[in-house]
C-alpha cells in the first residue's frame, strides 16, 4: 500500500486530519501515519514519540500516529461527491410507491405517484444554484471543463469539513463556476499558497467568503481575497487570532491585485483580540468596511483615537457582545472612533452587569445617550421618543451625581454641552436645570417584578415573595423590559423565553405576548408601582 503525501487530508471514523509524517517510528516495524486532527480531542500528542519529534502541530497535543489501512477515507472527487447528494436513482416502472413522513418517525406512510419523475427534475444538476457539500469529503477536482459541463449555474456552494487540502485545489473547482458569488470553506486546513497562478481567475465575481474554523490568519485572508475583486463580506471566526497582522504578506501577491478592496463585512466572532488600537489600524486599508463583528474577543478597553489616529465615518454596525468591557468610558469613546455609528451590541459585558455597577441597571438609556448617531442597540430599535427620555434621564444623571464643575463634567461626559444645547438647557443652565430634574422624576416609574418558578406556582404565593425593584422610563419597549429581567435572574435564556404578565384588579394576570414587545410599556398600562411576574423557561 502506497503512502499519501505529507499534507494530504484523510478522514478515519468521523474525525478528519491532516497527514503530517509517513514512514517508521524508533522501536516498531511497519510504516506509520502521523496525523494533526482537526479535533485535538482526538490527538494524543504533539508529534513526539519517546523523546523524538517526528512532526509538529498548529495546535498543541492534536497528533497521533495511526496505521495506513483501507478504513483510512482520503476522500472523493467533487462530481462523485455532488451525484451522491443529489441524484438519486429511478426506483423502476412501478407507478405507486410508499414513502414514510419523516415528521411522523416512521409511524405514518402514503402512497405517491410519478415520484420517479420528481427524481429526474431535481437530478438535474445544470438547475443547481446552490450547492451544499458540507462534510462529503470532496479532495479533489474532476478532468478539467467537467464540472462546468455538469453544473455550469451554480452561484453558491459549500465545501465545509471537506479533504480540499489546499487553495490551489479549491480554485480549480471554482474556477469552473464562472457565476459562483458565494463560498463556505469552513472547518478546512488549507496549505499555503504555492502556486498563484492558479488563483488568478478562480474566484473573480465572487462577493461572500466564509473561513470560520479553518485557523485561517489575518495575512492569509489578506492574501487571498486580493484574487476577490468583487468580495463584500468575509468570515473568519473560531481561528485563534489574537493579533491582526499584514507584515508577512508577500507583497508580490498583493501587488498583482492593486485597487482598494470593497469588502464591507468582516467577521471576527470568537476570536482572541484584544488590543482595539491594533484592531482599528489593520482595518483602516479596507476604505468600504461599514460592519465589524468583534463579539466574543478579549477587548478589555476601548481609548480614545490619538491625535495621529483617524476616525472613520464609514463603518455604521459594531458587535461588542460577549467581551470584557467595564469602563463606561469606552462607550464614549465608540462614538470619537465611529461618528456614524448606527447599530451596536453590547450585551453581556461586565460593564452592565448589575451586580458590580449601580448604573448597569441604566445602561440602555445611557449609551443611546453617549452615542448621538444610534438608531439600533442590541438589535432593538431607538424611537425618537426613547432617544428624548435617554438624553434627559443622562442629563439629569449628570447633574445630580456629577457636582463638578461644568468643565469637569465636559471633561468627564462629552456629549454633555451638546445634549444641554439640544434640550434647550445651555442659555441659562441653572434656571433649566430644576426644570429637567422635574421632569426626569415624573418620567422614572418603579415597577414591582415578581419571579414565578413554574406555572403551577399560584399567583397568591408568588405575591407574597419580596419583589425585585425595577426602575424604568415608561417609553422602553417591552423587548428591553425581557433584556432587563433576563439580567436581573442572570438567566442565558432567549429573550423570548421570558414570559410577562401584568397583574390586574382582583390578582388576575393578563400576558404580555411577544407581538406586542414594540409597544411602550406606557401604552401596555404599566405605571408607578405596577406589578408584574415573569417566568424564564429554562
Amino acid at each position: 500500500m502506497s503512502l499519501p503525501e505529507i499534507g494530504t487530508r484523510i478522514s478515519l471514523a468521523g474525525h478528519i486530519g491532516t497527514v503530517r509524517f509517513t514512514g517508521s517510528v524508533d522501536g516498531t516495524t511497519g510504516a506509520w501515519l502521523g496525523v494533526e486532527w482537526d479535533d485535538p480531542q482526538r490527538g494524543k500528542h504533539s508529534g513526539i514519540k519517546d523523546g523524538k519529534q517526528y512532526f509538529s502541530c498548529r495546535i498543541p497535543h492534536a497528533g497521533s500516529f495511526i496505521r495506513p489501512s483501507a478504513h483510512v477515507s482520503y476522500g472523493v472527487p467533487f462530481l462523485e461527491a455532488l451525484h451522491a447528494k443529489y441524484i438519486e436513482l429511478p426506483h423502476g416502472s412501478q407507478s405507486i410507491e410508499k414513502i414514510v413522513l419523516g415528521s411522523s418517525h416512521g409511524a405514518i406512510q402514503v402512497e405517491a405517484a410519478n415520484l420517479d419523475k420528481i427524481r429526474q427534475k431535481f437530478s438535474n444538476l445544470a438547475k443547481l444554484r446552490v450547492i451544499s457539500l458540507d462534510a462529503q469529503l470532496v479532495s479533489r477536482p474532476d478532468e478539467p471543463g467537467a464540472i462546468t459541463n455538469t453544473c455550469p449555474n451554480v452561484r453558491g456552494l459549500n465545501l465545509s469539513m471537506s479533504l480540499l487540502p489546499s487553495w490551489e485545489a479549491v480554485a480549480s473547482i471554482t474556477s469552473e463556476l464562472d457565476l459562483l458569488d458565494s463560498l463556505a470553506l469552513n472547518a478546512n486546513r488549507f496549505q499555503p499558497i504555492q502556486d498563484v497562478s492558479r488563483l488568478s481567475s478562480a474566484f473573480l465575481k465572487l462577493t461572500v467568503l466564509q473561513l470560520n474554523k479553518t485557523l485561517t490568519s489575518w495575512s492569509e485572508m489578506e492574501r487571498i481575497i486580493a484574487f476577490m475583486p468583487q468580495i463584500q463580506v468575509v468570515e473568519l471566526g473560531y481561528n485563534g487570532l489574537d493579533h491582526l497582522s499584514s507584515d508577512d504578506i508577500p507583497r508580490n501577491v498583493a501587488d498583482s491585485n492593486s485597487g482598494a478592496s470593497p469588502l464591507e463585512t468582516l467577521n471576527l466572532d470568537s476570536n482572541q483580540l484584544g488590543d482595539w488600537v491594533h484592531i482599528l489600524q489593520s482595518l483602516q486599508p479596507y476604505i468600504a468596511l461599514t460592519r465589524v463583528i468583534l463579539s466574543s474577543n478579549d477587548i478589555q478597553s476601548i481609548p480614545y483615537p490619538a491625535p495621529d489616529q483617524r476616525p472613520t465615518s464609514v463603518i455604521k454596525s459594531v458587535s461588542l457582545s460577549s467581551n470584557k468591557l467595564h469602563s463606561w468610558s469606552a462607550i464614549d469613546a465608540l462614538h470619537r472612533w465611529f461618528p456614524s455609528l448606527e447599530a451596536l451590541y453590547v450585551r453581556d459585558n461586565p460593564l452592565f452587569d448589575e451586580q458590580g455597577s449601580e448604573l448597569a441597571r441604566y445602561s440602555r438609556q445611557l449609551i443611546i445617550a453617549k452615542i448621538p448617531s444610534l438608531k439600533t442597540l442590541d438589535a432593538t430599535a431607538i424611537s425618537t421618543r426613547e432617544r428624548t427620555d435617554c438624553e434627559l434621564f443622562y442629563l439629569s444623571h449628570i447633574a445630580k451625581k456629577d457636582t463638578g464643575s461644568d468643565e469637569e463634567r465636559r471633561q468627564s461626559h462629552p456629549q454633555w454641552d451638546a445634549l444641554r444645547k439640544k434640550h434647550g438647557m445651555l442659555e441659562d443652565p441653572d434656571a433649566q436645570r430644576p426644570l429637567s430634574l422635574d421632569r426626569m422624576k415624573n418620567r422614572l416609574i418603579e415597577l414591582n417584578a415578581y419571579r414565578r418558578l413554574s406555572l403551577s406556582d399560584g399567583v397568591k404565593d408568588v405575591l407574597a415573595t419580596p419583589p425585585n425593584k425595577i426602575r424604568v422610563l415608561p417609553s422602553m419597549q417591552l423587548h428591553i423590559l425581557r433584556q432587563k429581567l433576563r439580567k436581573l435572574t442572570k438567566s442565558k435564556v432567549n429573550v423570548s423565553d421570558i414570559t410577562v404578565w401584568a397583574l390586574m384588579e382582583g390578582d388576575h394576570l393578563t400576558e404580555l405576548t411577544s407581538d406586542r414587545d414594540k409597544q411602550d410599556i406606557a401604552w401596555l398600562g404599566l405605571d408607578q408601582d405596577s406589578s408584574i411576574i415573569f417566568l424564564t423557561k429554562e
